[in-house]
């Protein structure tokens, strides 16, 4: 299909919308009773509601709509869904316990659940001892040191022989390579990059308003996602194949990687989990555990170029870590627990500029929330762009000063990086111990000066540099 017709296709598809739209505002700007419980705000565009102008800056759509609807609750429709927004510390605590429950379950865009995701099979659903355990503080406490010693090749190979990086590209590389070897035990560069393009595909695709059109970044995220399945099956079905080989005694000392953990536990009712299960639950977690991450690492990095003083203060703590080292001794658990004035600025980097905006749920029954009926089958979101600038949780919010988060840190609720409630990220010390490792080796090898001060941010709907944050490296023993 040319350029031309893809045009006309999206001018003739827009007049479309714009004609349902029009037929239909009147019923919307006139409640019904029974409507008029419903949470104050409007829901867009019939298909696809709000999505475009939440997704170009999800924190002015938020304040915006707190500011003129209600600073409790609003309703939106967004990727293809009806939806209320809780806001506030209130509204994170309110959906964070209703996971309790089972008032409200997790939910997926249309470009992850319908195109990434195997149909009925339950990602979230009867998980497994190995699938809860994987995550978890002790088990990856093994992993630091695996996790330094990949962070110094890809310092060592990707940034040292040049004078200028762009960050934001090289972190999505370094920490999709992580999660490859961590969860699927991948680790062909060429088959890495094999299997990475279409994720990144997929991740430039979740918000995406759902229209299936050639060109648009939800068709990119739908191809992706079907390369992506067949690619996960086939190395499921290798595996597999791989296990059956070894002798039955060996079978868990070679284990090590998730996907092998999967193929040879049982779900809650003794059943061998499907190949399709396992592909649901690996694609999550590989899609959770570089997404997130790599934006965190820019944005660090780029705070850190921009405040000399707080560099400084970094590689100070680094340098004492350093100096207790041998001279190829890795990091240990130990020195991730003594960056203490590091995370405070990895914390501060995310409060100025979220990794993610927060997250989708769905309601199993009607719920009432500051006077508001939000029905059964609603989509339900939290936000951080409701109190991370606050100056009533954050004083002088525009500010970036790591020291907020000492001591007790911030008040509950106002600060949730990671969720909260029994659905709270299950991959924070991952991230955690990820990220930490990153900016170890990246100060310990460099100082950094931002290439252009005023580059570009764009929002899909997390915060993306135009140009891929292009930092300068100076090397410590110039």
């Amino acid at each position: 299909m040319s350029l031309t017709s893809i045009l006309l296709l999206g001018i003739i598809s827009l007049i479309i919308l714009f004609l349902i739209r029009l037929i239909f505002s009147h019923k919307s700007e006139n409640p019904t009773r029974n409507e008029s419980k419903l949470p104050p705000g409007r829901t867009g565009w019939p298909i696809i509601g709000e999505t475009l102008t939440f997704i170009t800056n999800p924190e002015k759509f938020v304040q915006e709509r707190m500011k003129k609807y209600s600073p409790e609750i609003f309703k939106t429709s967004v990727a293809g869904g009806k939806m209320a927004v809780l806001c506030g510390p209130a509204g994170n605590k309110f959906l964070f316990s209703n996971e309790t429950n089972k008032s409200v379950t997790p939910w997926w865009p249309k470009s992850i659940s319908q195109h990434l995701m195997f149909p009925n099979t339950d990602l979230w659903k009867s998980s497994t001892p190995d699938d809860n355990s994987f995550l978890k503080v002790e088990s990856m406490q093994k992993y630091v040191s695996f996790m330094d010693s990949m962070a110094k090749d890809h310092v060592q190979t990707r940034w040292a022989p040049h004078k200028e990086v762009e960050v934001h590209p090289l972190s999505k590389e370094f920490t999709f390579a992580l999660a490859c070897r961590i969860f699927i035990n991948y680790e062909n560069p060429e088959q890495v990059k094999e299997l990475a393009q279409p994720f990144f595909d997929v991740a430039k695709g979740i918000m995406s308003a759902p229209l299936n059109i050639p060109g648009t970044s939800f068709n990119g995220a739908v191809k992706g996602g079907a390369l992506i399945k067949e690619k996960l099956l086939q190395i499921i079905k290798q595996r597999k194949e791989e296990l059956h080989t070894k002798k039955e005694d060996d079978d868990h000392k070679q284990i090590t990687d998730l996907l092998s953990r999967l193929l040879v536990c049982c779900d809650d009712n003794g059943m061998f989990l499907t190949e399709e299960r396992i592909a649901n639950k690996i694609i999550g977690y590989l899609l959770a555990s570089f997404f997130t991450t790599s934006i965190t690492i820019t944005f660090v990095l780029s705070h850190l170029s921009k405040h000399p003083h707080v560099y400084d203060k970094v590689l100070e703590e680094q340098l004492e870590i350093k100096k207790s080292k041998g001279v190829r001794e890795l990091l240990s658990w130990a020195d991730i627990q003594k960056m203490k004035y590091t995370w405070n600025v990895v914390c501060e980097s995310m409060r100025l500029a979220p990794p993610s905006f927060g997250a989708f749920k769905e309601t199993r029954t009607d719920l009432t929330y500051a006077g508001f009926t939000i029905p059964k089958g609603w989509k339900v979101s939290w936000s951080v762009h409701s109190t991370y600038k606050d100056p009533k949780y954050f004083k002088n919010p525009e500010k970036f000063d790591p020291s907020r988060f000492e001591g007790n840190g911030a008040a509950p609720f106002t600060f949730v990086p990671f969720g909260g409630g029994p659905r709270m990220c299950a991959g924070k010390e991952y991230a955690r111990i990820q990220i930490l490792a990153f900016v170890h080796n990246v100060v310990t090898n460099f100082r950094l000066k931002m290439a252009n001060l005023n580059e570009k941010i764009y929002y899909n709907p997390e915060p993306i540099p135009a140009n891929g944050m292009r930092i300068c490296l100076q090397p410590h023993h110039s």
